[in-house]
């Protein structure tokens, strides 16, 4: 009977699954990318993944988010001898600390990790082999922070544990073999995110060792405009579609899914913000070649008192570090930014790029041209699911934090 119950709700997720997947935009897997058809497999089985989250959330079993921690948190890690692992708590935050199984003469450097999972999920468990990648190739000792999820822990719970871990690891360095003026803050996506914001609260902190640098992968950076190129040209790649995006940013910070229309149309954005944040975020900003893979400038739909008041926290710097004051941009450390050429949020990484310079900021840059959100993630789970430009992306940030 047991048997007969499984098969059951097996066939009937696929069948949840494979509307969810009809339900929802077509990918479009663009001929830039190489291995096409390996991106269009596994875009599949996502919304495999999505739809049977809904289906078993619909019926009582598990809640989607909880599922979709328990299929993260599955990935098996890769042993390996030649590292050290331990966890410990930074005050309240969990971190697991990685460090070479080597005599080492000097200080080491620090590398704070940040994963992503737009706040909601993602752990240390799912990112083991991103941290271990690191702290072999690099000889760094790898500190993973383990922030609370929401929405058990409402935003901004994610930023106050990735803070409070941070300025831990700055006034305990040496104690884990670091040199405290050799400290990185690296993250890919919603963890670039709160890479960006951390470094953005430490630059006024005297009383602490300054970052050597901040390592941004494919970062979310602002929701002003929802419609920059990237989005327009991006809109139906996979992992991360246009409206997924937005989805997954409003149920991080607890807002309402019905505003989604209303934010694409950029219904969010009070006259006075529209004047200010126009010189930080605009198509006029992006680099022509980038515009020439169909992007047609969108009509600026009128603001809604109401909508704006609703949408106040995604204008918060922490939620959105390309919207900071000037006086902060000026005072970050030495970044590496790494964007995408098939990413709705490829164009955040642009405009960050030019504030950052702007203010004499030392900035690397590595644009995967075959790259799509997710591609470095995949590229340490094997050939199977690996892609060239996650490789290549990985050995350009191993290369720059060598230097550092």
């Amino acid at each position: 009977m047991e048997i007969l119950l499984a098969i059951f709700l097996t066939v009937l997720a696929g069948i949840v699954a494979i509307a969810f997947y009809y339900e929802h935009p077509k990918a479009e897997i663009p001929h830039g990318i190489s291995e096409r058809q390996k991106l269009y497999v596994l875009h599949y089985f996502m919304n495999f993944g999505l739809g049977l989250a809904t289906f078993l959330d619909k019926v009582g079993i598990i809640s989607e988010v909880h599922l979709l921690r328990v299929i993260m948190d599955t990935i098996p890690p890769l042993k390996d001898e030649r590292l050290l692992i331990k966890d410990l708590r930074f005050e309240r935050v969990k971190v697991r600390i990685y460090q070479p199984n080597t005599s080492n003469n000097s200080e080491r450097r620090g590398i704070l990790y940040f994963h992503g999972g737009v706040g909601r999920f993602g752990s240390i468990r799912a990112y083991e082999r991103t941290c271990r990648y690191f702290c072999r190739k690099t000889n760094s000792v790898v500190v993973c922070v383990g922030y609370r999820l929401a929405p058990e822990h409402p935003f901004p719970a994610q930023f106050e544990d990735c803070l409070t871990a941070a300025i831990h690891f700055l006034r305990t360095a040496q104690d884990h073999g670091v040199n405290p003026s050799r400290v990185v803050i690296c993250g890919d996506s919603s963890g670039g995110t709160l890479a960006a914001a951390v470094a953005q609260a430490l630059v006024n902190r005297r009383d602490l060792p300054k970052l050597r640098a901040q390592i941004l992968i494919y970062p979310f950076l602002q929701c002003v405009d929802l419609n920059l190129p990237s989005y327009q040209q991006n809109e139906r790649v996979p992992i991360l579609l246009k409206e997924r995006t937005l989805v997954l940013g409003l149920k991080y910070v607890n807002l309402d899914l019905g505003l989604i229309k209303d934010v694409f149309k950029g219904c969010h954005v009070s006259e006075d913000r529209r004047l200010k944040y126009q010189k930080w975020v605009s198509p006029d900003h992006i680099p022509h070649e980038f515009k020439t893979r169909g992007y047609k400038p969108s009509a600026t739909s009128l603001p809604s008192e109401e909508i704006c008041e609703v949408a106040e926290s995604m204008f918060d710097p922490v939620f959105s570090p390309l919207l900071a004051e000037d006086s902060v941009i000026a005072q970050l450390p030495e970044t590496f930014l790494l964007t995408c050429e098939f990413d709705v949020l490829r164009d955040d990484g642009l405009l960050y790029k030019k504030r950052l310079e702007d203010h004499g900021i030392k900035v690397t840059w590595c644009h995967l041209e075959e790259g799509f959100h997710g591609t470095l993630f995949l590229a340490l789970f094997g050939r199977v699911v690996a892609f060239r430009s996650g490789t290549k992306g990985l050995e350009k940030i191993v290369n720059f934090l060598r230097l550092m």
